[in-house]
């Protein structure tokens, strides 16, 4: 990696390529999908060492549910599986874990493992580690207007008083910075609903790399892309 890159603060992937990887190797989606979650915790690392401070990951979309049931049922056990092994990594690495997304339709099971992971976490002080699920970014933008209309209703909210930064304080990453960089895998060049607010002003990368191929390397070549370019906000190159 070049020396004296300048270190995205916030890091957005989307994983991709898990089921098409699998696939390629004769082999079912389920352990395309399993890879990956190898995979993030690798990348998770990496990023820590290179400098990123959060790191936020799309892992399970709102429209994943109309998926097989199968593949459904499957990526829910994985999700249960990685819940015990974050906790356990989170712990070596002092990583601050958070789970985007709207939790209710998730089992008991998973939304106590959540809760637990978060509660045990949140004091860390190494990567803020954000883990989205059951996410979607219209769906959390409706969720947002709806509490903020309530808030009017009963007059804790004023109509003069709604912002950018009030309408960013109501959203799932509330206190987060926004990304700097979102990397899309497996050459796919769109959005799929993730983090529109908060991609405002963020850089695009997108890599043919399947997401359990993606590495340490692949991480440091998408941040250096990402150094090549000239950050403009409003017509102004950042200094």
């Amino acid at each position: 990696m070049e020396e004296n890159l300048k270190m995205p603060r916030h890091v957005a992937i989307i994983l991709d390529g898990n089921g098409r990887w699998a696939k390629a190797k004769g082999m079912p989606r389920n352990y395309g999908h399993a890879q990956g979650a190898k995979t993030v915790e690798t990348i998770c690392e990496e990023a820590y060492k290179m400098g990123i401070q959060y790191l936020t990951v799309y892992a399970f979309s709102t429209e994943n549910w109309s998926r097989p049931q199968e593949e459904v049922n499957a990526l829910m056990k994985l999700l249960r599986n990685y819940m015990k092994n974050c906790l356990k990594t989170a712990e070596k690495n002092r990583m601050r874990v958070r789970v985007l997304g709207e939790k209710s339709r998730l089992d008991k099971d998973i939304r106590d493992k959540i809760a637990e992971l978060e509660e045990a976490t949140r004091n860390n002080d190494g990567l803020h580690f954000q883990i989205a699920i059951n996410y979607g970014s219209r769906d959390e933008l409706v969720r947002a207007f709806r509490t903020m209309a309530h808030e009017l209703e009963n007059g804790t909210l004023k109509a003069e008083d709604i912002s950018e930064e009030s309408v960013s304080g109501h959203l799932d990453t509330c206190g987060i910075p926004d990304p700097d960089l979102l990397i899309r895998t497996c050459n796919e060049q769109r959005i799929s609903n993730f983090l529109l607010w908060q991609l405002a002003y963020t850089e695009l990368y997108f890599t043919p790399v399947p997401w359990p191929d993606f590495t340490k390397e692949e991480l440091e070549k998408a941040v250096e892309a990402y150094n090549h370019r000239e950050r403009r906000f409003g017509g102004l190159k950042e200094e």
